[in-house]
């Protein structure tokens, strides 16, 4: 049989790589040290000139269906890995038949949860990788995507101004509906809790986590906070005619969460006395598409509200309150945000991404701001960061895989 390859966008240095041989014999000429989950198939990071790959074996209608359900998830703007392509027809040298092979693009600056714990996250911020997985998991559900196999493994984390966003890895048990029903959520939250314990009970016993962590407290966490997270986006608020205002305060708060309303459901009894609202279609990314339209910058949710409220900050101490935002975002990105970013020197570029980087040269100023009683230059922060803080950040844009 022929070598296959069926890809959305080819790349043609694909064909190059060793299909004739089994992943787990792939040599160091292509496969890079970058940290990867635990998985029931074989996979390998690999480099084609300036990009990065996941290669994952596994039978040739499940790469397909996978394939087909990650470029759908994609198409919505879903937090996912972004599908490559699928590679059939691989047989060995002496003919013999091999897997076939599933490709996604790296997402960059991304860690599986056993990495985060190997680079400095300790069991107080477990509760924070709770929160990431429930902002996936309720995004997908709106959307009407029951995932069936929801856990730690099949996650990866970026971080996100000192919190985390999650993106789903594996979609190979997942279907996506016009909606699904609330039984279809409650299963996901249950094999979502029942990975999830095992998992941290593995960390346990590996060693892996510094301070205390009761897994089952975390499984009761994941429901509840879920629970709220979906009231919050889809409960119906009841109230007074006088009460109007609570149709903005709604609002602001999902605003707050990072999501927008795109259409609301406004209901009143027959006197007009009593009204309803229950927001009819939620996305995440508020504050992340108001930065990009000021700045063309596109990072995380948390990160974006971080740098807005620099923005913001700047507006105040230059007084521009006058100016237009988009001029004054400009005059901060030239000014401020790029100066700064441009600081790391290149060898420490693949410690943090810029706006996670930007993000923490911030709480330092803070920090170094309190010790001072006086406030401290944002540059001066930034040295001082760069030369005592940086060297301990672990490499993770690309990093050593050892003991995953």
């Amino acid at each position: 049989m022929a070598l296959r390859i069926v890809a959305s966008r080819p790349d043609p240095a694909v064909v190059r790589l060793p299909w004739h041989l089994p992943l787990e014999e792939w040599g160091d000429e292509f496969v890079v040290p970058l940290p990867r989950g635990l998985s029931r198939h074989v996979v390998r990071i690999v480099r084609l000139g300036t990009r990065v790959y996941a290669v994952k074996e596994t039978q040739e209608p499940i790469a397909f269906a996978e394939y087909r359900m990650l470029r759908d998830l994609h198409k919505l703007q879903l937090p996912a890995v972004k599908p490559q392509g699928v590679v059939t027809g691989r047989t060995s040298r002496a003919g013999e038949p091999l897997p076939a092979a599933l490709m996604t693009e790296h997402l960059a600056y991304s860690l599986p949860y056993r990495s985060l714990f190997s680079h400095g996250v300790t069991a107080e911020r477990v509760p924070a990788l709770v929160d990431a997985i429930v902002v996936l998991l309720a995004r997908l559900h709106l959307t009407g995507f029951y995932w069936g196999d929801v856990s730690l493994s099949n996650v990866l984390f970026r971080r996100n101004a000192g919190e985390f966003a999650a993106y789903l890895v594996d979609a190979e048990t997942g279907e996506l509906h016009d909606s699904i029903s609330d039984r279809m959520r409650e299963h996901d939250l249950t094999v979502g809790g029942e990975n999830i314990f095992a998992e941290l009970m593995d960390l346990q016993a590996s060693g892996r986590v510094a301070g205390d962590l009761d897994p089952a407290a975390v499984v009761a966490m994941l429901h509840e906070r879920y629970s709220a997270l979906m009231g919050e986006l889809t409960g119906i608020e009841e109230f007074g005619l006088e009460e109007m205002w609570r149709i903005e305060q709604r609002i602001e708060r999902l605003n707050e969460l990072g999501f927008d309303v795109d259409e609301l459901d406004i209901v009143t009894d027959y006197d007009g006395e009593r009204i309803e609202i229950q927001p009819k279609v939620v996305e995440l990314g508020h504050h992340s598409r108001e930065l990009q339209g000021l700045t063309g910058l596109g990072v995380e949710e948390n990160q974006a509200r971080r740098l807005l409220n620099d923005i913001a900050a700047y507006t105040a101490s230059h007084d521009l309150g006058r100016e237009d935002r988009h001029v004054v975002a400009a005059r901060w990105l030239q000014g401020v945000y790029e100066p700064i970013t441009a600081m790391v020197p290149p060898q420490a570029s693949g410690k943090l991404e810029p706006a996670e980087r930007f993000h923490e040269i911030m709480e330092h100023r803070w920090r170094l701001s309190e010790e001072a009683g006086e406030e401290v230059d944002i540059f001066d922060a930034a040295r001082d960061w760069i030369e005592t803080e940086l060297p301990r950040r672990p490499e993770e844009a690309i990093a050593s895989d050892e003991g995953d």
